[in-house]
């Protein structure tokens, strides 16, 4: 590929200056025809058998779904068991594009170390050299799947990646990123951060019209949009495909000669861009990744807005939808690293913030603060340095127990927690300790921090979190469990007190959370702790418990306090 152009990166968005005189509106598209043939070709590596996948060089001969489904059928059980965590929300893929480098996927590959916690489970890069898509996509670690051979087979300026987190055994590596698919005008990769709400009534109105598919990935959809578009610009093309997808998305395509990221108009989830020294272009979920590869953060994707970068430089445009955005607030909560820059708003000081307000509206006598590492840590300093109290490390986190390949019995999973966490009696023995986590959700990881914190001496043991309080299920790109499993929804915090065995329990109340994010707070989504949903999952929600309520503290000796 020819040394490109510094692309120049615009500093807005013109759409967002007038919503109502948007770039570009779809024509109306006549009724699908039956095809013959599918209009896509996948090339993704991930059909191989599960020990292929795992071992080999993924670039190979597409294998039929129903022999990959039963080499991964034979494995699911290793590949689901998670050594007891079952506590924390799980974000489900990281993004990154680079446009105009040498080194693009070297640096992709960085770029996504620093996006590994957004997703562990299996990890891929598409490069561009002489115009050809060539892309390796394995199971695991970024470190695991990709080596210094392997990235010298992905050569050229342009490339994308991903990391992904999945729930589902059996479907785990057909469904790895990138995808890459060819169509009649060329080929296209990409990599795809959210969840499509309409997804399996755009796939059934597909299939019905004669398009074949290869994956369970919602992310399939979206190429098959792409490829029967009437449009001829590649641009138009991805615009007119996701006037019809509705939920959340932060994408990121490549084509022969174009990167072209975009994200949903709520802006569920988040995709940055800024520019390395060289004039290089680049797009990724958090500005950690930028930061990782010495790349100037310059502005958020806006919700909403599709960029396209190629030698003829950037182009911005907008889909016609312009609702008001809905950002995820587990982003600030949980999901991002704490030195990131998500929605604008610096993650290490909102969780500081959220700790120093569980401090005034909830607070306790006690001699130590110490927090469920590592998401709780930043919470935890900020309620330490409000309550006056120092902050110690009483639980050590093991970075070194992964996806355990054994069968996951009862009697194993009750090692798990133990496993990842190990306490300090010299900081918790005889001590009233504040033990400070990001979020409760099923409970039993919480309760058995609590038993290890008091059998190694705590004296008392007052849990707090810094959200509130659970009660729905998340349909834009976050692995929850039902509503069924989620404990705030079957119990008051009073209650969950109890079940956990804490002498004292305090949520982050969301009307303080509101009030934090002040203006902006009607820009943000909580659908997770409502139940309100700013688009409709389909009919796929379960009813929310009546019986909820939003106390703020369940504690022996005092009555519920609501708010």
């Amino acid at each position: 590929m020819a040394a490109a152009a510094a692309p120049v990166l615009p500093t807005y968005s013109p759409a967002r200056e007038d919503p109502s005189k948007p770039f570009y509106k779809n024509p109306r598209l006549k009724a699908f025809s039956f095809l013959q043939k599918p209009l896509l070709k996948l090339c993704s590596a991930t059909f191989k058998s599960i020990v292929t996948a795992a071992t080999q060089n993924p670039i190979s001969d597409v294998i039929s779904n129903k022999e990959s489904d039963r080499e991964s059928n034979r494995f699911a059980s290793y590949f689901t068991y998670d050594d007891g965590d079952n506590e924390h929300l799980r974000e489900e893929c990281g993004v990154v594009g680079i446009y105009g480098d040498p080194e693009a996927s070297r640096l992709c590959y960085l770029a996504l170390h620093a996006l590994q916690h957004r997703g562990q489970e299996g990890a891929g890069i598409v490069a561009v050299h002489d115009q050809v898509l060539q892309h390796f996509t394995g199971v695991g670690l970024v470190s695991d799947v990709f080596s210094e051979s392997k990235l010298d087979k992905l050569p050229g300026e342009l490339a994308i990646g991903h990391v992904r987190y999945s729930t589902a055994g059996s479907s785990m590596l057909k469904n790895v990123q990138p995808f890459v698919a060819s169509y009649r005008f060329g080929s296209v990769g990409v990599a795809h951060n959210g969840n499509l709400v309409n997804y399996q009534s755009l796939r059934a109105e597909l299939e019905e019209s004669g398009s074949i598919f290869n994956t369970t990935s919602d992310t399939e959809v979206i190429l098959h949009l792409i490829a029967i578009s009437k449009q001829r610009p590649f641009i138009l093309r991805i615009v007119e495909a996701c006037e019809k997808i509705k939920g959340a998305y932060s994408l990121v395509f490549v084509t022969e000669d174009k990167l072209v990221a975009v994200r949903d108009p709520y802006g569920f989830r988040p995709l940055v861009m800024g520019r390395r020294k060289n004039g290089a272009c680049v797009f990724a979920s958090e500005t950690c990744a930028l930061d990782l590869i010495e790349a100037t953060y310059e502005r958020e994707v806006y919700p909403g807005e599709v960029i396209m970068v190629d030698k003829e430089g950037v182009q911005s445009l907008c889909l016609m939808t312009h609702p008001q955005p809905k950002s995820c607030i587990f982003e600030h909560i949980y999901f991002a690293l704490p030195n990131s820059v998500v929605f604008g708003r610096s993650v290490y000081e909102s969780r500081s913030r959220f700790g120093e307000i569980l401090a005034t509206v909830a607070p306790v006598e006690c001699d130590v603060v110490i927090a469920v590492p590592d998401s709780g840590v930043v919470a935890a300093l900020g309620y330490a340095k409000k309550a006056g109290v120092p902050f110690q490390q009483g639980l050590i986190r093991s970075h070194y127990v992964g996806r355990t390949f054994i069968e996951p019995s009862q009697k194993i999973r009750d090692f798990g927690v133990k496993l990842k966490l190990a306490t300090v009696k010299a900081v918790l023995e005889g001590k009233r300790v504040v033990v400070v986590d990001d979020s409760i959700v099923r409970g039993t990881t919480s309760s058995k921090i609590v038993r290890l914190l008091k059998e190694a001496g705590a004296k008392e043991v007052h849990m707090r979190v810094a959200s509130p309080p659970i009660i729905a299920s998340c349909y834009y790109g976050v692995d929850t469990p039902s509503e069924d499993e989620l404990i705030s929804n079957k119990m008051s915090v009073e209650r969950i007190r109890e079940f956990i065995g804490s002498d004292s329990l305090a949520f982050l109340p969301i009307d303080s959370l509101k009030e934090f994010l002040g203006e902006e707070s009607g820009s943000f989504c909580y659908a997770c702790f409502s139940g309100k949903y700013p688009v409709d999952p389909m009919g796929r929600v379960k009813k929310v418990g009546d019986s909820m309520d939003d106390g703020l503290t369940g504690n022996k000796e005092e009555v519920e306090v609501t708010v």
